[in-house]
């Protein structure tokens, strides 16, 4: 069990941090590699895995399955759903096909990737059918802005978990108004691409304040998405960058620490679009 979890809405609980698997099971020769570090996350504490029925068109569904196997009932495991196959029927058809890569008879959490041309109604209504099957623990969705998150409050009954969404320190906007709607109601934030897929490791000054505090970028910027009470789930096939994200758990980071680098990352001064990758 992790050190460190979050209750859901629904009351299920949920690790703070975990791995992603965007890029995963698009080469063949990669596959060991990244199984081995999946599953030295997993040995590790992280047991949070994130996917999607969209990276390497089912690929990063098929390198975690065989990840998980053997250890599913540790596991807190994701997946989304393209919003081209988010109908009532075509949700629930999705979801069959992803458990089949993934070789297990459930999710733990299911979401809606971004929103497409199918009524958020239809797509809930399915998560539902799925819920009340015992396919999927919680439901949720990703890339929604405040404006689509309060659409979707009309439709979900008060289910809706999560909201997976771009954020790191260097595309801060969702402070502005999406996180603290979402703290006000206990929807935790999973930030995708914490690390700004290592964009955010070449900045001088992130360096600069990692050096001081004896630990690497990844570690700081991983931290600080944990101190703002988001769930960040970095992906790497590295086994050593993989042990370097898992000790952001361990660190604390004082008020200076988080001055200096609002001072390097500014925070949001006005409301901004919702950054996507």
């Amino acid at each position: 069990m992790p050190e460190h979890v979050v209750r859901l809405p629904n009351g299920i609980t949920m690790p703070t941090l975990g791995q992603g698997t965007w890029f995963m099971g698009e080469s063949s020769s990669a596959k060991k590699e990244e199984i081995a570090a999946l599953q030295h996350g997993i040995d590790l504490g992280m047991t949070l895995i994130d996917t999607a029925e969209m990276y390497a068109s089912g690929g990063a569904e098929k390198v975690t399955g065989e990840a998980i196997a053997g250890r599913r009932d540790k596991i807190f495991l994701v997946s989304k759903v393209l919003p081209g196959n988010a109908s009532r029927k075509g949700t629930v058809a999705a979801l069959e096909r992803s458990l089949q890569r993934l070789k297990t008879d459930y999710l733990d959490l299911y979401l809606l990737h971004w929103r497409g041309g199918y009524p958020l109604s239809e797509t809930f209504e399915a998560m539902e059918q799925l819920v009340d099957a015992g396919k999927i623990r919680a439901y949720g969705v990703s890339n929604f802005d405040l404006d689509d998150m309060e659409e979707a409050a009309q439709y979900d009954n008060g289910n809706i978990c999560v909201n997976q969404v771009l954020y790191n320190l260097a595309s801060r906007g969702i402070e502005w108004d999406l996180l603290p709607w979402q703290k006000k109601r206990n929807i935790p934030v999973m930030a995708y691409s914490p690390l700004y897929q290592t964009r955010l490791l070449k900045s001088s000054g992130l360096k600069r304040v990692a050096e001081k505090l004896s630990i690497t970028p990844a570690q700081l910027a991983l931290a600080w998405l944990l101190h703002q009470g988001t769930v960040p789930i970095p992906k790497s096939s590295s086994l050593r960058r993989v042990e370097e994200n898992r000790k952001a758990w361990d660190i604390t980071l004082d008020q200076s620490v988080l001055d200096e680098l609002d001072a390097i990352f500014p925070p949001p001064d006005h409301k901004m679009p919702l950054d996507v990758l």
